[in-house]
């Protein structure tokens, strides 16, 4: 397979990741790259902006952007961020036309249809990511999920014995 500028592989979607938790933001982009996405993990209000500010096509004016980033066509961002106001995301990623999938809390009902009022396609519970990430990403991006039992953790390092 090839690789596009950047590094990035040619030809697959691009997600940006809208989270400043540490360990919810690696498992999002892990679960976007095993389902064959192209994820881009943005941390701030101002990162996801920028994001979003991106051509549409490629093609960029600005001499000091990185040649062949893309806008990407979809976000997934999560509500409880201290960081950033996710409700005020999910407005300004819908108004740049870009897909959104939410993750938050379960038991955040105002949040979760507040988030769904301003725009977003889905609220996924935390819990829901966990157990079945996934699938449900791979049919919100509208690609073949991973086989049953193809997926695996990561090989742990071995520690010597003391």
């Amino acid at each position: 397979m090839t690789r596009a500028e950047g590094g990035r592989e040619a030809g697959a979607l691009r997600v940006i990741v809208l989270a400043d938790d540490l360990i919810w933001a690696t498992r999002l982009v892990g679960q976007l790259g095993t389902v064959g996405a192209d994820p881009v993990r943005v941390g701030s209000a101002d990162g996801f902006a920028a994001a979003l500010a991106l051509p549409s096509t490629g093609a960029s004016t600005d001499a000091s952007a990185d040649a062949g980033a893309v806008r990407p066509g979809h976000a997934v961002i999560d509500l409880t961020a201290r960081a950033y106001d996710g409700l005020a995301a999910v407005r300004l990623a819908v108004a740049a036309g870009v897909r959104v999938l939410c993750v938050g809390q379960h038991d955040d009902r105002d949040l979760r249809r507040a988030a769904l009022a301003a725009g977003a396609e889905r609220v996924l519970a935390y819990r829901t990511l966990f157990e079945n990430g996934h699938a449900m990403l791979a049919a919100w991006l509208g690609v073949p999920a991973p086989a049953a039992g193809s997926l695996s953790m990561p090989a742990r390092p071995e520690v010597p014995a003391r």
